[in-house]
């Protein structure tokens, strides 16, 4: 319907200009950039949106939080049928991101195994990011995604859930579903409450991170004491506690989980994965280092990663430099994006690191970059959410053979075993880095055996072919 997109996204801009008189001037000039004479605009720091008040946020949780629909009594067991309908945030082919890509391939390689799966993004996805494409469905590599697009955007969270309910009712009447996943966030997780509540179905929540302590480690002014960190948990918590079985990442979230009181065994562990075809010989870059400007003899470490404080990439840049101080250079390959890139770029340059930004690549191209790498760097700090949350870009690295260097946290260890499949060192600490980095870097013989076993241990744990087997028990369909 062509005629959705600016019926939708002027309700939008009204809920936000309402919402916060204060996001009027940016939202303008985003909607200037957008016009043929808007090139100059779109670099404008004025073309960033201004993050939406968390006192409005906290209110929103609150009122989450006051509501109290009735009981949902619990299922015997699936309907029979092997058709799973998951619930997520965002999707491919509009965002490529670590969660849309697990979404994707998992959903690939269920339906391989068999199982009929239907991916159902969040309300007002994609129109909500200015994407201009009405279809309700959307089919990619054979995996189908729906689409909930209102007319307006409900004006609270209660009534967005509703709507989100009400219109993907239509698909599980159709469909008819034997399980409904949702995927983080809370939101997601209501939607499938709420459906499983109207048609007596099975409901599975997988936690795939803990929003809380995502937002504590973005800003140093956050705090566990704030309203919105306690009230997300708390949230997040009972949407755990309401689901007929709940399924993360890692032991380390397994246990986070079953700390909140959660019981152990309707916890399951489904771990990041990566395809078949990430196991296959790394590409030929086809001269990329050389159009990279990465001259020849000088290790190349990298990452490839959504560029947030918590990512630790500002200690790798001083061990970079700490290195080139001791006459051990090496270059840094820094693919993704993110807020913190512009003060990466101004780090590195300022401590005269050799460090080359390339912005995000298309997911088709990762391996390419991978073929330029030396060494895999996972820099993270020590903060809360790195301690429990398992990456996948990684477990993608090592597929190929690429030798991994991470930080010595909890979750990080559930996939580097020292000295075998990879090194850890000290978080936070550049000159544990710098010694870290040159002992693998500058030791060929050192880097093929670790690349050689960490591809091996990937062949045998860590395919999404072998890592779906963890849903069958969760979804308690044979």
């Amino acid at each position: 319907m062509p005629l959705k997109k600016p019926v939708y996204l002027a309700g939008l801009a009204w809920r936000q200009v309402r919402d916060d008189p204060r996001r009027a001037a940016r939202l303008a000039v985003r909607l200037a950039a957008r016009t043929p004479f808007g090139a100059r605009l779109r670099r404008s720091p004025r073309a960033v949106p201004r993050p939406r008040d968390v006192r409005r946020e906290t209110a929103d949780l609150r009122r989450l939080l006051v509501h109290s629909p009735p009981p949902r009594p619990r299922p015997d067991g699936p309907p029979p049928g092997r058709t799973v309908l998951q619930f997520v945030t965002n999707a491919l082919p509009v965002t490529n991101a670590g969660y849309t890509v697990r979404t994707h391939r998992i959903a690939a390689a269920q339906r391989e195994a068999g199982l009929d799966v239907h991916v159902v993004t969040r309300l007002g996805y994609p129109l909500s990011r200015g994407v201009g494409d009405a279809r309700t469905r959307v089919d990619v590599d054979g995996v189908p995604y729906h689409r909930l697009l209102p007319w307006l955007p409900p004006a609270d969270p209660l009534r967005a859930v509703a709507k989100s309910a009400d219109l993907a009712g239509r698909l599980v009447e159709e469909l008819r579903p034997s399980v409904l996943h949702a995927v983080s966030n809370h939101l997601n997780a209501a939607v499938a409450l709420e459906l499983g509540r109207r048609h007596g179905l099975p409901v599975v929540y997988e936690v795939r991170g803990f929003l809380e302590d995502s937002w504590l480690s973005r800003d140093p002014a956050h705090s566990e004491t704030d309203a919105f960190y306690r009230l997300t948990r708390e949230l997040e918590t009972r949407r755990m506690a309401e689901a007929d079985a709940v399924v993360t990442l890692g032991e380390a979230m397994r246990a986070e989980i079953a700390s909140r009181g959660v019981p152990e065994e309707k916890i399951h562990v489904v771990p990041n994965g990566v395809d078949d075809a990430f196991l296959e010989p790394l590409p030929d870059p086809g001269g990329l280092r050389e159009r990279l400007g990465i001259r020849a003899g000088v290790p190349v470490v990298g990452l490839t990663s959504s560029f947030y404080g918590y990512e630790g990439i500002d200690t790798l840049i001083d061990a970079a430099a700490l290195l080139r101080d001791r006459g051990s250079p090496v270059t840094l390959l820094l693919v993704g994006d993110g807020p913190e890139r512009g003060a990466l770029e101004r780090r590195a340059a300022r401590r005269g690191v050799h460090a080359v930004f390339t912005g995000r690549v298309p997911m088709g191209s990762v391996r390419r970059f991978h073929a330029v790498l030396d060494v895999f760097a996972v820099p993270r700090r020590a903060d809360r959410v790195c301690r429990l949350v398992t990456p996948l870009k990684p477990i993608e690295a090592m597929a190929g053979g690429i030798p991994v260097i991470a930080s010595d946290v909890r979750a990080l260890r559930e996939i580097v075993e020292p000295g075998v499949t990879g090194a850890l060192t000290v978080p936070e600490d550049p000159e544990s880095w710098a010694n870290c980095l040159e002992d693998v870097a500058y030791s060929p013989e050192r880097r093929q055996k670790i690349g050689q076993a960490a591809r091996e241990w990937v062949r045998a744990e860590r395919t999404w072919r072998t890592v779906i087997a963890g849903y069958r028990a969760a979804y308690a369909i044979p």
